[in-house]
């Protein structure tokens, strides 16, 4: 496959000299234009009036400061950009930039500084690509996954209130059944507003003191409510405790039970132990396994080991989601297997101080 021409100018320093301008002057899928030192037009290629809807005659001459909107100008952000490419010899920026009929669109710009054959500071290039169709789809996106998180609350939340009335009703046999139907709504809440709070663009976790043990077997109860006692072991020595956002982690660890009660027949294994500079829990079972050239990836977004099967559901993003979570609250996510005799997932984590 070909390189683009702004993954040529990149790649070349976008040095616009000769044969290099005469290349410039043919491409139309990007703007391409060069400065001298003080931030002057001095080149203009097809593609930058296509994009920028400026003739030539009108910008070159004049300051490219003219392309950013008022209040960047007066907050020195064009100038900003300048100095941070002429001392790191290029600056990356995204954001919205002016056309000439007043319109904006919101730009990728790759700012180049330019020396002469003494080293002396030239002037610089500057490659501009349109993203504005890519920012609307994520617009789009992030309001779909708003308005969704909003109303999904309201459901759950009112479904938690007839539990809550339910308690005072059903037969004291039968109150297990409904206490396991509490504790799942409660974290299907708790994940409505990690979603909601991810959309606002705010961290949302929460911190507070956890016991490791009792929460493992929490997340063995959701993901194997009826049989959670025949299939899981949950063991440890001791009770490690941890500071940590209880529901993200609840959610890790169910993600790995699940995972290994998809693969295995056999008794899952939940360990929980303390070690110097960690609180850790393994999860491990005795299942199918998963071939060795699969380990590097198989906490990618998407990836299925090869010995999966399309009958085992799943999209392969659940470990991808386990090792985000666990680096999210400062440790890490780590697997071993062997084909054919079992999969152990280990996270680890900061220790309560």
């Amino acid at each position: 496959m070909s390189a683009s021409p702004y993954d040529h100018a990149r790649a070349t320093g976008a040095v616009l000299a000769g044969t290099a301008t005469d290349w410039a002057a043919q491409v139309t899928s990007v703007a391409i234009v060069e400065l001298d030192d003080a931030g002057v037009v001095r080149s203009w290629n097809p593609g930058a009036e296509r994009l920028k809807r400026y003739p030539a005659d009108e910008v070159i001459g004049t300051s490219f400061s003219r392309f950013y909107r008022r209040e960047d100008r007066e907050r020195g952000r064009p100038a900003r950009l300048l100095a941070a490419a002429r001392t790191d010899g290029s600056v990356e920026d995204t954001g919205w930039r002016v056309r000439g009929d007043g319109t904006l669109f919101w730009a990728h710009v790759l700012i180049t500084a330019v020396r002469d054959d003494d080293g002396e500071p030239a002037g610089f290039v500057k490659i501009v690509r349109d993203l504005s169709e890519a920012k609307r789809l994520d617009d789009e996106k992030d309001g779909f996954l708003r308005a969704f998180a909003h109303d999904l609350l309201s459901p759950i939340t009112a479904l938690r209130g007839y539990v809550d009335l339910l308690e005072d009703e059903i037969p004291e046999a039968q109150s297990g059944l409904l206490q396991h139907v509490s504790r799942v709504t409660d974290h299907i809440i708790a994940m409505a507003a990690e979603l909601s709070a991810h959309v606002r663009g705010t961290d949302g976790d929460e911190s507070e003191e956890t016991d490791l043990l009792s929460l493992a077997r929490e997340a063995a109860e959701l993901v194997l409510p009826g049989d959670v006692n025949e299939r899981v072991d949950v063991r440890g020595a001791g009770r490690a405790h941890v500071s940590t956002d209880r529901a993200l982690l609840r959610r890790a660890l169910a993600n790995v039970i699940d995972n290994a009660a998809k693969y295995s027949e056999d008794t899952i294994v939940v360990s929980v132990s303390e070690e110097p500079d960690a609180a850790v829990v393994t999860v491990a079972d005795s299942g199918r396994g998963i071939d060795s050239d699969d380990l590097a990836s198989i906490f990618e977004p998407y990836h299925r080991g090869r010995l999966s099967d399309p009958g085992d559901g799943g999209t392969g993003v659940g470990l991808a989601s386990v090792r985000d979570i666990a680096r999210r609250l400062g440790g890490e996510a780590s697997i071993e297997s062997i084909r054919g005799t079992g999969t152990t997932v280990t996270l680890r984590l900061p220790p309560s101080q």
